[in-house]
């Protein structure tokens, strides 16, 4: 992988990106906001909105040549060597029901390969960093843990997890329900933050299906950096081509037994 000569100018860019959403954000946490369903029914916010915005300004005055691609706001620039993509508000379900276990996304893409990824909870002040090549750091003001998965060679010992049930499309609902029977124990919720507590080494597994480039993009560094790993379902790495599905472990031993109980049915 040839990493980009300016990233750690582009870290610099995304810290930023995630000190401006945050503001944009909290503000609006539990605070009656109305709320919008877009297209997909998926639900949006001023929040979301406003978050978004800040942060493409930082990065259009910052980095006039790069591209962004953003949940809300779609693709702009010209295609080249750098995209950033950009979630201001992963898992606004939670956010709008009062949770505060969503987290805004920021990754930057070089050649094709996302070399940086962060994951940031503003209320709860914690951000994962992540950049290619590099250990992952875990950033709290308020809650302990430690960047670095955890041993779990042994699917039938592993922690899995899955943002809802409701993901789980046909066909991708019967393949799920095979890893979910060899896995240890199963629990729902979390969205992008999940994976930031499989980084903590709190938990060993997680497949989703149905993911957008905003929903993934920014989680590989950081999983990476931290000793796990991030694939397709097939095994194969993550790319903006890629069909939606997302497996994350722990262990880079779990995969091989992880994909194998995910194959499709004959």
């Amino acid at each position: 992988m040839t990493l980009p000569p300016d990233l750690d100018a582009c870290l610099q860019t995304a810290r930023l990106c995630a000190d401006h959403a945050g503001r944009a954000v909290t503000p609006h946490f539990r605070a009656g906001l109305d709320v919008d369903d877009k297209s997909d029914e998926s639900p949006v916010t001023r929040a979301d909105r406003e978050a978004e915005s800040a942060m493409r300004d930082l990065i259009r005055q910052a980095h006039p040549d790069h591209a962004i691609l953003g949940e809300e706001y779609g693709f702009s620039g010209d295609e080249g060597d750098y995209i950033w993509v950009l979630d201001p508000i992963d898992g606004t379900r939670a956010f709008i029901t009062g949770r505060p276990s969503f987290a805004t996304l920021i990754a930057l893409f070089h050649k094709g390969t996302p070399v940086l990824g962060v994951i940031d909870q503003p209320l709860t002040r914690e951000r994962w960093i992540g950049v290619a090549g590099r250990e992952t750091v875990f950033e709290s003001a308020t809650l302990p843990g430690v960047a670095g998965t955890r041993s779990c060679p042994t699917l039938g010992d592993a922690e899995l997890s899955c943002t809802s049930p409701d993901m789980l499309i046909a066909p991708y609902d019967q393949r799920f329900a095979q890893l979910k029977k060899a896995a240890r124990r199963t629990s729902w919720g979390g969205d992008a933050y999940g994976y930031g507590l499989l980084a903590l080494g709190q938990i060993d597994l997680i497949a989703e299906c149905t993911m957008k480039p905003w929903d993934w993009a920014a989680l590989v560094p950081v999983v990476n950096g931290a000793g796990g790993i991030v694939t397709d379902w097939q095994g194969a790495p993550l790319t903006l081509e890629s069909d939606g599905t997302v497996l994350a472990c722990g262990d880079k031993a779990l995969l091989p037994e992880a994909i194998a109980s995910l194959r499709p049915f004959p």
